[in-house]
C-alpha cells in the first residue's frame, strides 16, 4: 500500500510540472472555443442543408471531363443541366483537383476556405481587438465558427464554392491599402526590397484583379478604386485581371473564346432568376412579380439607383476612413444588383456585422466619456462639456441600436427563413403562404438592400489615407 500510494503521488506531482505552466485563463478560453465550436456545428445541422460538395461535383466532373481531351463548357453534369459557368482561368486554376477524388476536393476546398477566412477574421478584427485589448487568438477562434455557422459560409463550404476564397482575394487588397497608408510612419529604415515591397502595400489591386479574372462581379470593387482615385491600386487590379485574361487565351484559346463569344451571354446556365435561393435584386422582384423572368426595366432603374447609393456611401465612407465599411458596401451593392446573387454569395454580411458590432461599442464608450466630461464639476461647480448631466442610463443605451442590428442580421442569416418558404414556379406560386411567406423568403434580399442603404461607418477606423479631414471627422465621432 505505501508503494502505491508513493507511485500515485510521484504521478500527480508530474501532472502538476505540466500543468504549472497553463495558464487557467487559457484553458477557460479554450474550453469556451470548444463549446462555441460544437455550438455552431449543432446551428449548422439545425438551419442548414443536406449538404454533399453539390457544385464541387459539377466542377470536378468539368475539369475531368476537360483533362481527358472534350472542350470544358460542353460538359454537363449527371442528371442536371448545369455545366461549367466560370471563365477559362478559373477551370485552369481548378485543373490540378482532376487528380483527387471529389470528397477529396470538396474538403481540400472546406479547409483552405475555413484557413483564409480565419486569416481574413484575423485581419479584420486586428485593430478592433488591439484597441480593446483582447486576445487576437481568441478572439479569432470564437469569430471563425460563428462565421462558418451562418448561411454563406456554410453553403460555400457544404457545396463545394469558392466565394470564401475570392472573399479572401479581395480583403488581401484592403490589408494592402491598410499598410500603404501606415508605411510613412511603421517603415523601417533596414528592411530589405522585398519586404518593403510586401509590407508597404504597392502589391495593392492583385487579389481584386484574380478575383475579377475569376468571377465577374468582383470587378465593382475596381470602379470604386477608380472614383475614389485610388489610381495605383485600381491599374495594378485592370492590369492583373487584363494580363491573366490575355494569358488564358494564351493557353487555352479554344475555351477563351467560347466562354467570352457565347458561354458568358447564356445566362439560363444558372438557373431561373426567380429561385429562392437567388437573394438579389432581381430574384427579389422576380418573386415579387410571381414570374419566372425579372421585369427588365424595372430592375435596371432600381439597380441604377442602389448602385448609385452604395458608390456613394462607400465613397464617404473612404473619405471619412473607414475603408473596411467602403469595400464592404461594395460587396454588398455588388450582391444587390447582380442578376443572381445565391445565398453562398453573400459573404459580405460578415464585415458588415463586425462593423455593426464594432460601431456599437464605440458609441458605448464615446458614450461614458462624453457622461463623466459633462458631470457636475467639484463643489457644485459647472458641468465640465455640455452643462447637462445624462441621465444615468444614457451610455447603457448608446450603441444599442447597432449592437442589436449586429445580433439581428447575424441571427437572420444563421436561421436563414428562406428555406421553409422556398417556392418554384411554375409549381407552387411565390404566394403560397401569404404575405409572411413572401417577406420570409425573400428576407436575406431586403437586408441586404437595408444595409446598402444604412449601414454606418466609423470615421478614422481604418484609414486608407491620412488627412485633417479624416482627423476631424474621427474626432466628432467620438464626441458624439
Amino acid at each position: 500500500m505505501p508503494t502505491s500510494v508513493g507511485r500515485g503521488l510521484d504521478r500527480l506531482a508530474t501532472v502538476r510540472r505540466v500543468t504549472r505552466g497553463i495558464d487557467r485563463r487559457t484553458v477557460v478560453r479554450a474550453s469556451f472555443v470548444a463549446a462555441v465550436a460544437y455550438a455552431a456545428w449543432l446551428a449548422i445541422g439545425a438551419f442548414g442543408r443536406p449538404y454533399n460538395f453539390f457544385d464541387m461535383k459539377i466542377y470536378h466532373g468539368a475539369v475531368v471531363w476537360w483533362a481527358s481531351g472534350h472542350e470544358l463548357y460542353d460538359f454537363v453534369a449527371p442528371d442536371t443541366n448545369l455545366g461549367f459557368t466560370y471563365p477559362p482561368f478559373a477551370g485552369l486554376a481548378m485543373l490540378p483537383m482532376a487528380h483527387l477524388p471529389v470528397a477529396a476536393a470538396g474538403l481540400v476546398n472546406a479547409l483552405v476556405s475555413i484557413a483564409a477566412l480565419a486569416v481574413v477574421l484575423a485581419a479584420l478584427l486586428r485593430p478592433i481587438v488591439d484597441r480593446l485589448a483582447w486576445p487576437l487568438w481568441y478572439t479569432v477562434a470564437i469569430a471563425t465558427p460563428l462565421a462558418i455557422a451562418i448561411e454563406p459560409t456554410r453553403e460555400t463550404l457544404g457545396y463545394g464554392q469558392v466565394n470564401v476564397l475570392l472573399f479572401a482575394l479581395v480583403m488581401a487588397d484592403l490589408v494592402a491599402l491598410r499598410w500603404r497608408s501606415r508605411r510613412g510612419t511603421h517603415q523601417a529604415e533596414d528592411d530589405g526590397p522585398l519586404l518593403r515591397f510586401v509590407y508597404g502595400g504597392a502589391w495593392a489591386g492583385v487579389g481584386i484583379g484574380l478575383a475579377t479574372a475569376v468571377k465577374l462581379t468582383p470587378a465593382l470593387f475596381i470602379f470604386y478604386l477608380m472614383i475614389t482615385r485610388q489610381w495605383r491600386a485600381a491599374t495594378i487590379a485592370i492590369g492583373t485581371s487584363v494580363a491573366v485574361t490575355i494569358g488564358s487565351f494564351g493557353i487555352v484559346g479554344a475555351e477563351s473564346r467560347a466562354y467570352f463569344g457565347s458561354v458568358l451571354w447564356q445566362t439560363e446556365r444558372v438557373g431561373a432568376a426567380d429561385m429562392t435561393p437567388n437573394q438579389s435584386l432581381a430574384g427579389l422582384l422576380a418573386r415579387l412579380y410571381d414570374s419566372i423572368e425579372t421585369p427588365g426595366l424595372l430592375w435596371l432603374a432600381f439597380s441604377v439607383l442602389v448602385l448609385a447609393l452604395g458608390l456613394s456611401r462607400a465613397t464617404n465612407a473612404h473619405a471619412d476612413g473607414d475603408e473596411l465599411t467602403a469595400f464592404t458596401l461594395v460587396g454588398l451593392t455588388a450582391n444587390v444588383i447582380s442578376p443572381i446573387s445565391w445565398t453562398h454569395h453573400l459573404v459580405w454580411v460578415i464585415p458588415a456585422i463586425i462593423v455593426l458590432a464594432d460601431a456599437a461599442v464605440r458609441r458605448h464608450d464615446a458614450s461614458r466619456g462624453l457622461a463623466q466630461r459633462s458631470a457636475p464639476g467639484p463643489y457644485g461647480g459647472p458641468p465640465g462639456v455640455s452643462g447637462l448631466r445624462p441621465p444615468i442610463w444614457y451610455p447603457t443605451l448608446t450603441g444599442l441600436r447597432h449592437g442589436i442590428a449586429a445580433i439581428g442580421l447575424y441571427l437572420l442569416f444563421l436561421i436563414s427563413p428562406i428555406w421553409p418558404y422556398e417556392h418554384q414556379l411554375p409549381e407552387v406560386s411565390h404566394y403560397q403562404d401569404g404575405l409572411f411567406g413572401a417577406l420570409m423568403e425573400n428576407s436575406l434580399a431586403l437586408a441586404l438592400i437595408v444595409l446598402v442603404a444604412a449601414l454606418p461607418w466609423r470615421p478614422g477606423a481604418e484609414p486608407a489615407f491620412y488627412t485633417d479631414r479624416m482627423a476631424r471627422a474621427a474626432f466628432l465621432y467620438g464626441r458624439r
